[in-house]
């Protein structure tokens, strides 16, 4: 695996007003490289999926569109239990004053020790406080 991918960058890829250069040269860095992402990756997507579609921001054949797009990406999940998510994410979260969900992707990349590709504020600065490449 070559990096930690948050929720926040793959949806980017959804929406046009989220896209920066960024996100999509993490798109393009898919082609050479895999990503590595927590057990609860593809249920924030598909929150943010039914979320949107709720408010008529995209319908369900754009939701079914994006999900085979990241099915064709070489997009991994952690095989981490329940343990490493209450014991791992749940300290990180304490201490970087991080939600659990993001407590799980920075614990993941210090476990790992990947660099972690967000467009997440928050979980930028504490992933930096905590030592981890963030790109």
């Amino acid at each position: 695996m070559s990096f930690i991918l948050d929720a926040s960058m793959a949806m980017a890829w959804l929406f046009e007003d989220e896209a920066t250069p960024g996100s999509e040269a993490v798109l393009d860095r898919l082609a050479e490289e895999a990503a590595l992402v927590p057990p609860l990756w593809p249920y924030e997507v598909g929150n943010v999926l039914v979320a949107a579609e709720r408010r008529k921001r995209i319908t369900e054949a754009q939701s079914r569109q994006f999900l085979g797009l990241l099915q064709g990406l070489p997009i991994r999940v952690a095989s981490h239990g329940p343990l490493r998510a209450w014991d791992g994410a749940l300290a990180t979260a304490r201490a970087h004053r991080l939600s659990a969900y993001d407590g799980a992707y920075l614990d993941l990349a210090m476990v790992e020790g990947l660099p972690l590709l967000t467009q997440d504020k928050a979980l930028r600065a504490a992933a930096l406080e905590a030592g981890v490449a963030v790109e």
